[in-house]
């Protein structure tokens, strides 16, 4: 069994920063490619960052020079230190990781943690 939990949400104001963590427990044997989406209200749950195991990262065009995402492969987490929010950054923010379990690589999604930017 494995799971992804994630904390640090919340509300803040416009240009504030937040950072979220995730943290894979369980009986985990690898962990490839780490990521975090968000969903705002009534909207299609996207992309915000991804990082592969070697640490190479890429973003979604929205939050580029304002997020960053970060791992520590041997405490199995995943950060994303998010700075000048916007409005528009409201969300609920979900951690996603490709996971080796049982000799089979499986995908996994975290609860979601709220993000709130207040303007």
């Amino acid at each position: 069994q494995v799971q992804l939990v994630e904390s640090g949400g919340g509300l803040v104001q416009a240009g504030g920063s937040l950072r979220l963590s995730c943290l894979a427990s369980g009986k985990i044997f690898s962990i490839n490619d780490m990521a975090w989406y968000r969903q705002a209200p009534g909207k299609q749950r996207k992309l915000v960052a991804t990082i592969t195991r070697t640490g190479t990262s890429n973003y979604a065009d929205s939050v580029k020079g304002r997020f960053t995402i970060s791992r520590d492969n041997a405490k199995n987490t995943v950060d994303l230190q998010m700075n000048s929010l916007k409005p528009e950054d409201t969300a609920v923010y979900y951690c996603n990781a490709e996971i080796l379990l049982a000799l089979k690589w499986r995908n996994y999604w975290g609860q979601g943690t709220q993000v709130t930017i207040s303007s």
